[in-house]
């Protein structure tokens, strides 16, 4: 790799130059003296093939391939100035990476949020973002496969600290016999007609949370295959009431008119897998997480 001709003190110097106007205010900026600017900008101008600055009257103007280079330096600054801030975050043990793990009924907008607003503080941190159903959370917590859990279950041993509540809600097309019901609809009704649920993603163990016993069950992988087969009509299901604002807006779903209104509140919870062993990313994306879902 050939080194490059012109330092990152020159290009400096070009800038503070550009910016202040002159060298003689370049120099103050910079707390160098005039000198040292001038033999910085000679420098600079003998290593490139076209002039960058040219004076007119007493201040310091850039030529036309002086403001293409001008832009491109100030890109080259400041990525070595995020280079040096990487290193200070590595020095003070930040990792480098770091996973969150969501299960699938929390709302998926915050958790974006929140990573974003860590990118921007850490952005030599790494993150990957998993998602899970049912045990299959539980047990990324247990075997530890991600730092930050997101759900709606605790687990023996783990201190969660509630995030929000959500609402599970029973729904199906509009058009669904069992919305064409003029009475409140028992639970002896509902399970004569197909169930949707949304499949267990755990490996050990299998739970059938929401399951109402119906005679007739499809089973999907994620609640986007449940709420497309809810608009085909092909059953009822609970569902986060978020993942289906829209819908019932737009009237394509109804909520189901049950005897016992049929709403289901869940709690959801942050835990730390290695809490009080935590490093200061980890620490620092559970309290952006916390902050995105209090909004």
């Amino acid at each position: 790799m050939k080194q490059p001709k012109v330092n990152l003190e020159q290009w400096y110097c070009l800038k503070a130059v550009v910016e202040e106007g002159s060298f003689a205010r370049a120099a103050d900026a910079l707390n160098k003296s005039q000198s040292s600017i001038s033999y910085n900008i000679a420098k600079l101008e003998e290593n490139l093939p076209t002039p960058v600055l040219k004076i007119e009257g007493r201040k310091a103007q850039l030529t036309a391939e002086g403001k293409v280079l001008y832009r491109r330096a100030n890109q080259l600054l400041e990525l070595a100035s995020e280079v040096e801030q990487i290193a200070n975050c590595l020095a003070d043990g930040w990792e480098t990476e770091i996973t969150v793990n969501a299960d699938s009924i929390v709302p998926v907008i915050p958790t974006l949020r929140a990573i974003e607003q860590f990118s921007n503080q850490a952005p030599q941190t790494r993150i990957t973002l998993l998602e899970t159903t049912l045990s299959g959370t539980a047990e990324v917590l247990l075997e530890k496969r991600a730092d930050i859990v997101i759900s709606g279950q605790t687990s023996t041993g783990f201190i969660a600290t509630p995030l929000t509540t959500l609402q599970m809600i029973p729904v199906a097309h509009t058009n669904h016999p069992l919305n064409q019901k003029k009475n409140v609809i028992s639970e002896h009704q509902l399970k004569q007609h197909r169930q949707i649920v949304v499949r267990d993603s755990g490996l050990k163990r299998n739970q059938d949370t929401g399951w109402l016993g119906a005679e007739q069950r499809l089973t999907v992988s994620h609640f986007a295959q449940s709420i497309q087969a809810l608009e085909l009509g092909l059953g009822f299901a609970f569902v986060p009431q978020h993942f289906v604002q829209e819908h019932l807006d737009n009237g394509s779903l109804k909520k189901l008119n049950l005897e016992s209104n049929g709403n289901r509140e869940i709690p959801i919870y942050i835990t730390l897998a290695s809490a009080g062993r935590e490093g200061p990313a980890v620490k620092a994306m559970r309290d952006f997480i916390i902050s995105a879902f209090s909004k």
